[in-house]
């Protein structure tokens, strides 16, 4: 078993599970509920679909329809029992033992009746040197995982579950002895200056220098010219490309390294690369924070093994800016090296994220990529496919339909109902200026979001970039995005495009939608609430922008403090300023650390953050939970400040 199982959609009667193994599994469920009876089901052709990535690297697709509904709000044991060759049976005590809490014999679940308890976060990058807050979640649920009325009902990533253009060298490094153990498929490169994967990864150029690699685009725009001096201006516009991911074997192996310890040990013995002298003191730092990392994938495995878990991607998943504007658009898809890239980055995340949301609509792309896989024997016998080389057309085929995809985003109905959007593939593209940033929803997609909401008395909306973001920062991107520089900035925000931004103040005033509305993102690298009032509407709908962001990454702190402060100065609750944007029409007070220095409103540092929602939907308690060990920061609402800063005040004998 090289990673899982990780916990996805949990209904009373079906439940979806996701896991790898190195060959395809002959598979036992157990569930046993309270003190009920264990119930054995074996996992047939129809409730686990096995899809081959490799020789030896299998994914599983576990869907499993009950007999019997399993009760709610009750502690749920589980088992995947492993029909060995000798007829016995293996679980996850014997094959996974650091999925297991202490003095457990199994991993359980929870199906809970309402979603009033919510872990969420984004951006996990390895080799940043902060705790990993998947980690930190992990022991907070260790302190009650045997109480049912306290455990999330579900845990939300909001983006960049992985970093495909930002990847440290030593892990670059056990990708590839990962592709050779695991015999991942090849393929071939059309456009690019290697002919096939297996040149790519013996290219001098492979590692610290893949931005030499990259498709570029002669710049005609005459700013542009003038700007870059006629030079080639890269499609992969990433700070941090020297190491980018390119093949669908590159991301595959990825997606094993982060969400599991195993497969580290199989490549632990793996040479280094030969570097250049200027390569070595990177490598030495990058080594030391993927270590740390590494010591913390046992419990962020196990917390995926026990919690309910929904993805959507984010632009690292995939590549920085993906989609930012329609002449990034025009640009990266019309390279056949760029949009294999980009292809193989959503058949990875297809695989390891996107089924797992909404099972239903992927059986088509399943059955493609079923195809895609023999033409590359997976049964490594002799044959055309004995080469383990993927086929080119029938791998842009595949790429061609997860491209014009528009099925991403999903529903979940429960008390509130949670919905989670797709803003990097249906965008509201800037026609007459094709390089300002585009609307993260076009109006058709706005529009679906209007029809979920409709008679609804509450919602979590779950949209990977903040609703409502620190103003002043979205200025700045603004302007950049004026002078052609969106790039450079990510000017990318919920206000950047004016329909974008209007259609969706509209849906909030519309008068069946709901009335309360919690907001959920990530992002930016920083955490926030704020608690925002729609003006001159009949129902004036509260809605909460909450953001935890990263799991493993943060801002640079000397520069988010002078932001801070000066988006306090220039763009407070009573600023005028405010009437000259977007915000006119709302009334945004934040919510502040109660763990601040004075007068801030941003909370800078790893971590996962959690929601507790009363029975109509509104936020009770806001918390980001710190990874490197302080105590939890709460979120304030102006009623709890003036308490919260008389008690700090009292001598600490008297708290």
């Amino acid at each position: 078993m090289l990673a899982g199982p990780v916990l996805r959609r949990l209904e009373p009667g079906r439940l979806v599970l996701w896991l790898v193994g190195s060959a395809p599994l002959d598979l036992t469920l157990v569930l046993a509920p309270g003190k009920g009876a264990p119930r054995r089901m074996r996992l047939d052709a129809g409730s686990c679909r096995v899809m081959h990535v490799g020789r030896h690297a299998c994914v599983h697709l576990i869907d499993v329809a009950l007999p019997e509904p399993l009760p709610q709000d009750t502690i749920v044991e589980y088992d995947l029992l492993v029909t060995q060759g000798d007829g016995s049976e293996a679980g996850i005590a014997h094959w996974a033992p650091h999925l297991l809490h202490a003095g457990a014999t199994r991993p359980n679940m929870v199906l809970r009746s309402r979603s009033d308890n919510i872990l969420f976060g984004s951006c996990r990058r390895p080799h940043h040197p902060s705790p990993d807050g998947l980690a930190r979640a992990d022991a907070l649920l260790a302190d009650y995982v045997e109480r049912a009325d306290e455990r999330p009902a579900m845990l939300i990533l909001c983006g960049d579950q992985i970093y495909a253009d930002d990847v440290a060298g030593p892990t670059l490094a056990a990708i590839h002895a990962l592709i050779r153990r695991l015999g991942l498929y090849a393929e071939c490169l059309e456009g690019a200056v290697v002919a096939d994967s297996e040149e790519l990864y013996r290219h001098p150029a492979s590692y610290y220098r893949r931005e030499e690699l990259l498709p570029a685009f002669n710049a005609n725009d005459a700013l542009r010219d003038r700007f870059f001096k006629g030079k080639k201006k890269p499609v992969f516009t990433t700070a941090n490309a020297q190491n980018h991911l390119m093949t669908l074997a590159e991301m595959m192996a990825m997606y094993l390294l982060v969400w599991s310890p195993v497969p580290w040990r199989l490549v632990e013995d793996a040479p280094a690369p030969a570097l250049a002298p200027e390569h070595a003191e990177r490598w030495r730092r990058e080594s030391e924070a993927m270590a740390g990392f590494c010591r913390g994938l046992p419990q962020a495995a196990r917390l995926l093994a026990h919690v309910q878990t929904l993805m959507i991607f984010d632009d690292h998943d995939v590549t920085d800016d993906w989609n930012l504007s329609a002449k990034w658009e025009t640009a990266a898809y019309g390279h056949p090296l760029s949009r294999r890239i980009v292809g193989n980055a959503l058949i990875a995340y297809m695989l390891c994220q996107g089924w797992g949301n909404r099972p239903d609509v992927f059986e088509t792309a399943l059955d493609d990529m079923t195809a895609l896989a023999a033409t590359a024997g997976a049964d490594a016998g002799a044959g055309a496919g004995a080469d383990n080389r993927l086929d080119a057309p029938v791998q842009d085929a595949l790429i061609r339909r997860l491209l014009s995809f528009r099925q991403w985003d999903f529903v979940v109905r429960t008390k509130p109902t949670v919905i989670v959007l797709d803003t990097r593939t249906r965008r509201w593209r800037n026609r007459r200026h094709p390089g300002h940033p585009s609307g993260l929803m076009d109006w058709e997609a706005l529009t679906e979001l209007q029809h979920e909401l409709l008679d609804e008395t509450a919602a979590v909306i779950v949209s990977a970039a903040p609703m409502f973001g620190v103003k002043l920062i979205e200025v700045v991107q603004r302007v950049a995005a004026f002078a052609g520089q969106a790039l450079i900035v990510d000017a990318e925000n919920w206000m950047a495009h004016r329909g974008a931004a209007s259609s969706m103040i509209n849906i909030f005033r519309h008068s069946r939608t709901p009335a309360n509305y919690v907001v959920l993102s990530g992002d930016v690298h920083y955490s926030f609430a704020y608690d925002v009032e729609v003006r001159e509407s009949d129902l004036t709908p509260h809605i909460w922008q909450i953001t935890s962001s990263g799991i493993k990454n943060e801002f640079p702190r000397s520069l988010l403090q002078w932001l801070d402060r000066l988006n306090r100065w220039l763009y407070s609750p009573r600023s005028p300023l405010n009437w000259f944007t977007q915000r006119r029409d709302l009334a945004i007070t934040p919510r502040l650390p109660d763990s601040r220095h004075s007068g801030e409103r941003v909370w800078n540092g790893a971590g996962i953050g959690q929601v507790w929602l009363d029975a109509q939907g509104r936020p009770v308690r806001i918390v980001q939970h710190n990874a490197d060990g302080r105590p939890s920061t709460r979120f304030l609402a102006p009623e709890q400040e003036a308490s919260v800063a008389a008690a700090a005040e009292q001598p600490v004998r008297e708290r």
